[in-house]
């Protein structure tokens, strides 16, 4: 369904979502509320209230014209879903959806999109450090790393030299030049894959936003706001964020195992989740057919339980960790 002022796009996987925590209904915070779809999903299929947080302020200004709609069943929450737990306690439900809103994409005055001419920004929350001040400023080695560790580029090294050689001339301030500058150094792209600079731009737009950082933050503060019963629904694009949040959701529902089989059994906490399905659930062929975005997604689905909540280590969970700057 297309965007129009009243209703907003449906997002990726919402009827599996939707079919997943059956019957919906209490209070929901939807910790990524881009352009409402999730929110709006749950209102209408019963949830009492949903609390919609985003960073980015334009996701609550494009709301208005819809969101009056619902009255007070939608709570505005400008914040990171690091924090929420600090929103909303004793929840229902928690929606997560860890793609790049398409809204943020589209604008290129954002500064995310390489197929767009725009200032070299990539700030979701629209305020802190921009991309442009991250590769001017950066060291060489930071830049490679970044590029390496985030964006799974081989050629990190050689893009960071050239980056670090393009700004002496002149500050690298646009979308456009920094495109075109990681594309001169890679080979051309074949027929069916994608651009050049796609890995670094999403390297950038990951180190800017502290994407897994949060991630990491947001699944320990889901598992504080949750009441025993409720359910935390995490949608993910792309296989570093699929395999934290499985690792989290796997070691926090008491799944992990002994590594080795002959050695004593540890003796473990209460599990604080149970998972509703082992394997990820993905788009159907209609998905596919009207939302080809949808097809790296991957939906897992967990069930809060009444142990306490605690803590675990981002290394447990396999996030890329940058190496500590020398001295």
């Amino acid at each position: 369904m297309a965007a129009t002022e009243t209703s907003p796009h449906i997002p990726v996987l919402l009827r599996p979502l939707l079919a997943a925590v059956a019957p919906v209904s209490g209070r929901w915070l939807d910790g990524t509320f881009g352009a409402g779809g999730y929110t709006r999903g749950l209102l209408d299929a019963g949830a009492e209230s949903v609390i919609a947080v985003d960073r980015d302020p334009m996701a609550h200004e494009m709301a208005k014209p819809w969101a009056g709609e619902y009255g007070e069943r939608i709570i505005m929450q400008r914040g990171v879903f690091s924090k929420m737990d600090e929103y909303g306690q004793q929840l229902d439900g928690i929606v997560l959806d860890l793609g790049v809103s398409s809204m943020q994409l589209d604008l290129a005055e954002r500064g995310f999109s390489f197929m767009r001419d725009g200032p070299l920004d990539m700030r979701m929350s629209q305020d802190g450090p921009s991309a442009a001040d991250l590769v001017n400023e950066a060291s060489e080695e930071e830049l490679a790393n970044i590029i390496f560790l985030y964006g799974e580029e081989r050629a990190s090294r050689r893009i960071a030299n050239l980056l670090v050689r393009a700004r002496e001339e002149a500050p690298i301030v646009r979308t456009s030049k920094l495109s075109r500058l990681v594309e001169s150094c890679l080979p051309r792209a074949k027929p069916g894959q994608s651009h050049p600079a796609t890995r670094t731009f999403q390297a950038l737009r990951i180190a800017v936003n502290n994407e897994y950082g949060e991630l990491w933050e947001g699944l320990m503060a889901a598992e504080r706001a949750l009441k025993p019963g409720g359910q935390l629904a995490v949608v993910t694009f792309h296989s570093v964020e699929d395999r934290m949040v499985k690792r989290f959701l796997t070691a926090r529902a008491g799944a992990g195992g002994n590594a080795n089989r002959f050695a004593p059994e540890v003796e473990r906490d209460a599990p604080q989740f149970t998972i509703k399905s082992r394997k990820a659930i993905g788009p159907d062929d209609q998905e596919l057919e009207d939302n080809p975005r949808s097809r790296s997604a991957k939906l897992r689905v967990a069930t809060r339980t009444d142990a306490p909540a605690g803590t675990i280590e981002a290394k447990a969970i396999g996030m890329p960790m940058m190496r500590e700057k020398k001295q």
